[in-house]
């Protein structure tokens, strides 16, 4: 009994050693599979732009690799390690269709002046984006609401008018109480019409810049100059070009002005947030202290929801006409019992007169009624319904 204990403690000893060796052995697997991918990443250069699972954001690299970009210093965004420095003038357009045909011709010479003027290469960048009301509309119930309290200081001093009995000042402030109230009635109905009009998406607004480059391999003495020196120059040189442009293209009656830091900070917002810029604007991520910035996409299980939500109303929606139109037929079903009750009601109207009409008539007067046929009536129009979408 002894040896048969001993030997089955033995046999249990040999099955852990086994389970360990084989434990041992995927978990050496695991771990050249691992290094070897590691190597391979650092061979590629994505070893640098892996999320960090310790604090999970991007490394700053790798969001700086894709901007474009290295930051946006005096009015001037600086690119690939301050080689390149740019500056843009925003141009106000004229309203070419309008013009004269010698007026036309003389922006087109103008233009053509400003052309053969030019000593450094310029882009042209036109922008699209949604018209931002919100600062005209706070402007807007800003002024409605000094006009409500400029009503207030009226009607103060009406009544205190009133308690001295003088009746011209009554009435000069009565006209006036009027006035303001129209002022007000009107104003009120402006800043609701903007309210209104900056729901509508479809409101954009076309803005024309310039873009005005400066290479620091333009400056002789770069190699030798310290990274302060060298935006000084580059600011210096681009202003200078940037007031030179915008002399020229006065010739064509073009307006012109420098993007200042924030300016063009809002202008790269654009460009890189196409669809969320019109949620999130760059004003309100101004206010939010650059916080919105971060992320301006919504959730994706909100996202989710909406979806459901937009499903649900339409199905919701199918279902209310296909009830709408099974309910015709039952109003065609009581068109019909109806008319058999009109039916019923002459044949009883027809045996009242029996004995006023001769057989002949009575007898064929019974015949066309029992022989009217229903199907001939129409039958409701039925509603129009939504088209199931394909499964």
């Amino acid at each position: 009994m002894e040896v048969v204990q001993l030997l089955q403690l033995i046999l249990i000893f040999l099955v852990m050693i086994i389970f360990g060796l084989i434990g041992a052995y995927v978990l050496v697997i695991f771990l050249n599979k691992k290094r070897k991918e590691e190597k391979e990443e650092e061979a590629m250069g994505l070893k640098d732009e892996k999320l960090d699972s310790f604090n999970g954001m991007m490394p700053r690299e790798s969001i700086f690799k894709f901007m474009e970009f290295d930051e946006i210093k005096d009015n001037m965004i600086i690119r690939k390690n301050k080689t390149q420095y740019i500056m843009i003038l925003q141009c106000q357009g004229i309203n070419y269709d309008l013009m004269s045909e010698e007026e036309k011709m003389a922006v087109e010479q103008g233009f053509v002046q400003f052309l053969n003027t030019l000593t450094f290469p310029i882009q042209l960048y036109v922008q699209t984006r949604s018209l931002n009301l919100r600062d005209i509309i706070d402007d807007y119930k800003l002024r409605v609401s000094d006009i409500a309290n400029d009503i207030e200081k009226l009607e103060t001093r009406i009544s205190a008018a009133k308690t001295k009995g003088n009746e011209k000042l009554i009435q000069r402030l009565k006209a006036e109480k009027e006035r303001k109230a129209r002022v007000l009635e009107y104003g009120t109905d402006i800043s609701d019409n903007v309210a209104r009009m900056s729901l509508n998406k479809n409101v954009l607004q076309q803005k024309t810049y310039v873009v005005v480059s400066y290479f620091s391999a333009e400056f002789s003495g770069a190699d030798n100059a310290t990274p302060e020196e060298l935006d000084n120059i580059a600011f210096s040189e681009l202003y200078t070009r940037c007031q030179s442009v915008a002399r020229s293209l006065m010739s064509s009656e073009v307006s012109s002005r420098v993007l200042d830091s924030e300016e063009l900070a809002e202008l790269l917002y654009v460009a890189y947030n196409r669809d969320d810029s019109e949620l999130v604007q760059f004003s309100k991520a101004l206010d939010a202290q650059y916080d919105a910035l971060y992320t301006t996409g919504k959730d994706v299980i909100q996202k989710r929801k909406e979806q459901i939500e937009a499903q649900i109303n339409e199905e919701a929606i199918e279902l209310a006409t296909e009830s709408i139109v099974k309910a015709d037929k039952y109003r065609y079903i009581d068109a019909i019992k109806k008319q058999q009750k009109v039916k019923e009601k002459a044949l009883e109207m027809i045996e009242d007169y029996k004995d006023q009409m001769d057989e002949v008539i009575y007898e064929g007067a019974k015949r066309e009624i029992e022989k009217a046929d229903l199907s001939e009536k129409e039958e409701p129009k039925k509603r129009p319904g939504r088209k199931k979408k394909a499964e």
